[in-house]
Order: structure tokens, then C-alpha cells, then sequence
């Protein structure tokens, strides 16, 4: 039952009582209690623009200014030379098409397995979804070595010949991105009224063609977003390139890493971040373009029993599911337990000696306990940067302060958009003496994970029906009991998504770190490159399982925040109804109108709130909310 909340006052209009807009009146004319709630707001942003701004702006900066300043002052003939040459122009190329590969193959599959995942029912069908939603929170590290156990020499794959190839990147990508596009537009798709479908059907059309003249119009928006952030990710996929091989040219991240490490070519790198740079505002605007048009009210349907129309999607999903999201974290298990041609744990013991043929450093298990230690660190950082901030986002204002939250909100969102190379040698070039590397990886990685955690946040609070605050102001509250009582319970609903996405990010990154990490204090996903990089047959197999291990503790964590999330934390906020929302907005601001709006009750919604997360497309424009009220 729905229920609907009305103000105190019940005036005409739900207008507020004469003693509610006097509050607000002394709040806003001096009254000290006013001022002090505007100081603690301000605070609330002077925090994360000082961080965002010494530990992101500067550094990124320092990183171009590098580039860009030569002895005589501003040198711009870097853009003419770098362009000019053909090699970089295949590395553009490269980029362009493995992302445009990548998000094509993760489109054609995602869509018949978000049909069958979101609107059938059969044994075994929640499973595959939550298999499904795995890839998400696993380090690209982990993906790359997994890839390489399944395709190369011994592996299920082998006789393909990809190990190596960009087309192995681009399965890689793929594996990846499924869950997005499944989770986009199956949330969408839930949604949709069956009777257009049907109407077409009874006036004659076949199935393919009601599919594509009613079914796929109306799911545009979700397909859009889902495309455009697929896009974004296989861009950035540096993780991915750099333990399958850099095949080819490699990509725009990986020539940065190779001009900065290898040449120590300022010039050339900052030229191809801003490349980089360019390719991502297109694309996050290409995003907002498309489902800024689209705002639909859709009912939730249930799914149906498996027809026989439906047996090609549900059998293709089946198959995508086994043969490129199992298969590789199977031969990466596979490869784990196995040391040249004998099964056991041997690779496992090897994990506390520094491998084979290094003459120092550490071992994967003193890495493993150093990156848990660092992870914890970025992690307890990005959530008090986080937390103000999505309560600042949270807030519906109009005005100039619409415009500055929507800045903020950019602000936020600008550690996604920009290499996480570029990041990292920003930090090593501009931080280096000022800080110790000890302190400079835990920000490095809180500045990586705070736009996700921003985005856990805001969805939550922005639930929350404002009238709640008034009345309890109108009670008597305090400013700072009503930020405990109202929005403190439904905070805490998004705090266990938050901080696992935040640990899971830290403990996976990889292409800050890179340039961060000492030898006496390195964290597993570098660690687990260098192996890689190192003949033998040790090296290799401590790799196998490191990565393992890696991907377990990852997993392990998400699912252990979410059990510990309270499943209804809302339920006694407003005399006995509680709501379940999970809702994400637009990077281009809070205040975006969601270009969908799915309402399914709850008993039908079904997986997690990872996978709710994930049915937003980490900010896509795609708004889902799972509710259920009762009085």
C-alpha cells in the first residue's frame, strides 16, 4: 500500500504551518543556531573541494604543466609533434576500436541476457544473475591474470591462439562490462508494460519485428546509457592491457605509463592524457544526451515461466555466463592448485618468498597485508570526505545553489573521467618529499574510490522525504539530532555499499599505485604484475594464486557489507512505513531528472544491493527504485 505523507500543517497545498515558516525565517535572519547550521554546511564543502583540490586537481595538474613548460616558458609544439606522429594515431585507433569492440559485444550479449535474467523465470535463474554481477567488483589485475590462465599455454582456450592478442583484451572487456548491460537495461526492462508488445502481436506482427518496432524503442534510454558507460570503461581498461601483454600499439593509459616510465617523455604523456581526457567528456556526454530526453512511469511485472520463444535468449545467457564469465576464474582456480605437472598447494606456499629470481622485496602475502592495510586507510578517508558530501548532494535546492551542488557534484565525478596514471604520476611528481609514500598510496586510492562512494550515498539520502526533517525541526530537534534520527538510519543502509566498493577499489588498484609503491612496501595488484612479468615457472604459479586469493578477499568483503547493511533501516522514520530505495543520478548532477523510474515491489526485485548498483550502471542515467510501503 502506498502511503502518502502530508505535512503537519495540512494547510492547502501541503503548505507548511505559520510556526514551521517562522522557524525557517529565524533560521535564515541571524538566529544563531541558523548561523551555525550554515558554518557546519560550509564546512561540509570547503572539506572535499580542499581534498579534491590538493590531492587531485594539483597533481593532475603538475602532471600537464610538465608537459606542457619547457625552459622558455608555455611550449605548445608538444600537440603538433605528438600528432603529427603515426604511431600515435594507431594507439588513438587501438583505443577507439577495442572500446567500440568491446562495448558492441557486451551490448549484443547484454540485451537477450537482461530479457532472460529480468522478464523469465527457471531453475537457476537467480543464480546466473548473481554470477552475472561477480565480474563488477573484481580488480582488473585479477581479470587480466585470469584471462591469460584460460587462454594461454594449457589453457581451456588455447587452441583459439588469442593469448596475447587484442582480441583477448577485448574478452576481457566484455567479461567486464555483461554485468552493466544486463543490469541497465534488465532494470528497465522489468518494467516495461507487456500490453504495447502484446497489441503489436494481436495486430499481426511476428515476434522479431514487435521486438524491434515496440520493445527496443522503449528501452532506448537504458541501451544508451549502458553503451556510453561501457564505452567509458573499455577506454580506461589499463589493468586489463598491462597483464595481457600490451598487444600491439597498446592503448592511450598504457603508451602513458610506457612515455613516463620507460622515456620519461612528459611532453608525449600529458599530450595523450588530454587525448584520453577528450575521449571520455565525449563520451559522459554522449551518456547525459541520451537519457536526458526520456522520463517514463513503468509498472512492475512479474517474470514469466520460459516459452518457448524464449529458450534462444535464456540458452545464450546460459552460455555466456558459463563459457566467458566462469570459464576464466575456473582456469584461474585451475592454475592456482596446480605447480608445474602436480596438483597441490604448492603455489600457495610459495607465497611467503619474494618468487623466483628477485634479489629483494617482498613476498605476496606480506604485499597481500600491506594492500589491506593501505585498502583500510583510502578506505576510512573516502568515507569522511564521502559523507558530507553526498549529504550536501543529497539536499534539494534551487538556485544558485542547484548550480553549486552541480558543480560539486562534477567535482566529485572528475577522478573517473581522468587516467588513474595520470593520477598517480601526478601524485609522484607534485607530492614526492612533501609527503611520504606511505601516506601518499592510502590518498592516491581515497581520492579513486570517493566518486563511488559519493554515488552509494546520495541515491539513499535522497529518499528521504524532506518533510521528515521539518517536522522533527518543528518538534524541537536540533539540526544535528535531525541529521542522527532522520537521515542517520538511511545513511547507514548505504555505508556497507559504500565501504565495500571503497576497500574492494583500493585493494584492486593498480595504475596509481604503480607509481607510488616501494619496493619494501608494494601492494598485491603491482606485485602480481611484476610476477607475471618474471620467467619461471614459481613466478607464474604464485601469480595464479595471488590472484586468487585476491579475488576471494575482494568478494568476500562486498558480500560481507552487504550482510551487514540493515535491511530496513527506514522502517520506524515515519510512523511505521519504510521505503527501499536504490537510486543513482546522472554524473551531470543531483538535480538531473532520472530519464527512468522503475518502481518493483520489493518481493519481486530480488538480488542485492551490489546489483542494484550495478543496475544504475555505477551513475548511469538509469534511476531504479525498489520499494515497498506498508502502514
Amino acid at each position: 500500500m502506498q502511503v502518502t505523507h502530508r505535512s503537519s500543517g495540512g494547510g492547502r497545498g501541503g503548505g507548511a504551518r505559520p510556526d514551521v515558516r517562522a522557524a525557517r525565517h529565524r533560521a535564515g535572519r541571524g538566529n544563531p543556531a541558523g548561523l551555525g547550521q550554515i558554518a557546519a554546511w560550509s564546512g561540509a564543502v570547503a572539506l572535499p573541494v580542499a581534498f579534491l583540490g590538493v590531492f587531485f586537481v594539483w597533481p593532475v595538474a603538475a602532471m600537464l604543466v610538465r608537459g606542457f613548460v619547457g625552459d622558455a616558458g608555455w611550449d605548445f609544439s608538444g600537440f603538433a609533434e605528438v600528432l603529427s606522429q603515426e604511431r600515435t594515431w594507431r594507439i588513438i585507433w587501438q583505443t577507439l576500436w577495442m572500446a567500440l569492440g568491446g562495448t558492441a559485444e557486451a551490448v549484443v550479449l547484454g540485451i537477450p541476457g537482461a530479457y532472460a535474467l529480468y522478464r523469465c523465470t527457471f531453475p537457476g535463474s537467480r543464480v546466473l544473475r548473481a554470477i552475472s554481477s561477480v565480474p563488477f567488483v573484481l580488480p582488473s589485475v585479477v581479470v587480466g591474470v585470469a584471462f591469460r590462465a584460460l587462454l594461454g599455454k594449457g589453457g581451456a582456450y588455447e587452441a583459439l591462439g588469442l593469448d596475447g592478442t587484442a582480441s583477448a583484451v577485448v574478452m576481457a572487456m566484455v567479461f567486464f562490462n555483461f554485468s552493466v548491460v544486463v543490469r541497465t537495461v534488465g532494470g528497465m526492462w522489468a518494467g516495461l508494460d507487456p500490453r504495447a508488445e502484446e497489441a503489436a502481436r494481436t495486430l499481426g506482427a511476428s515476434p522479431l519485428r514487435a521486438l524491434f518496432t515496440v520493445t527496443l524503442p522503449a528501452l532506448r534510454p537504458a541501451i544508451g546509457a549502458a553503451a556510453s558507460l561501457v564505452f567509458l570503461f573499455c577506454s580506461t581498461a589499463y589493468g586489463i592491457v598491462q597483464t595481457l601483454g600490451r598487444p600491439g600499439y597498446g592503448t592511450l593509459e598504457s603508451e602513458i605509463w610506457v612515455q613516463t616510465t620507460t622515456f620519461l617523455d612528459l611532453r608525449t604523456a600529458a599530450v595523450l592524457s588530454c587525448v584520453q581526457f577528450v575521449i571520455v567528456a565525449i563520451a559522459l556526454a554522449l551518456s547525459n544526451k541520451l537519457n536526458n530526453d526520456v522520463a517514463l512511469r513503468m509498472n512492475p511485472v512479474a517474470p514469466r515461466k520460459v516459452r518457448r520463444g524464449d529458450v534462444a535468449a535464456v540458452g545464450l545467457t546460459v552460455a555466456v555466463v558459463v563459457l566467458l564469465l566462469i570459464a576464466p576464474m575456473a582456469s584461474l582456480a585451475s592454475r592456482a592448485f596446480r605447480h608445474g605437472d602436480a596438483w597441490g598447494m604448492e603455489n600457495f606456499r610459495l607465497l611467503n618468498t619474494a618468487g623466483q629470481g628477485f634479489t629483494g622485496g617482498v613476498s605476496p602475502a606480506q604485499a597481500l597485508r600491506t594492500s589491506a592495510e593501505i585498502g583500510l586507510q583510502a578506505t576510512v578517508i573516502a568515507l569522511i570526505i564521502g559523507v558530507p558530501v553526498a549529504l550536501v548532494l543529497s539536499r534539494r535546492t534551487r538556485g544558485a545553489l542547484r548550480g553549486g551542488q552541480r558543480l560539486l557534484d562534477s567535482l566529485v565525478m572528475l577522478p573517473l573521467g581522468i587516467s588513474a596514471v595520470t593520477v598517480g604520476f601526478g601524485f609522484f611528481i607534485s607530492l614526492r618529499g612533501a609527503l611520504p609514500n606511505e601516506v601518499m598510496v592510502p590518498l592516491v586510492q581515497a581520492v579513486i574510490a570517493l566518486p563511488l562512494v559519493v554515488r552509494s550515498l546520495v541515491p539513499v539520502l535522497r529518499a528521504i522525504d524532506p518533510r521528515l526533517r521539518e517536522a522533527a525541526a518543528t518538534l524541537g530537534a536540533s539540526p544535528l539530532r535531525v541529521l542522527l534520527t532522520v537521515d542517520g538510519p538511511f545513511m547507514i543502509r548505504g555505508l556497507g555499499l559504500a565501504t565495500g566498493f571503497a576497500f574492494a577499489i583500493s585493494l584492486g588498484e593498480f595504475g596509481a599505485t604503480s607509481f607510488l609503491a616501494t619496493a619494501d612496501r608494494t601492494t598485491l595488484p603491482v606485485l602480481i604484475a611484476k610476477l607475471l612479468g618474471r620467467p619461471g615457472a614459481d613466478n607464474y604459479g604464485m601469480a595464479m594464486a595471488a590472484s586468487l586469493i585476491l579475488a576471494i578477499v575482494t568478494a568476500g568483503v562486498m558480500a560481507l557489507c552487504e550482510s551487514l547493511r540493515p535491511r530496513a533501516a527506514g522502517k520506524n522514520v515515519n510512523a511505521g512505513a519504510h521505503s527501499h530505495h536504490i537510486l543513482t543520478r546522472q554524473p551531470g548532477g543531483p538535480d538531473v531528472e532520472p530519464s527512468v523510474t522503475t518502481t518493483i515491489d520489493e518481493r519481486h526485485s530480488g538480488g542485492s544491493d551490489v546489483e542494484g548498483f550495478l543496475g544504475t550502471s555505477n551513475g548511469a542515467p538509469v534511476e531504479r527504485s525498489a520499494s515497498k510501503d506498508n502502514t
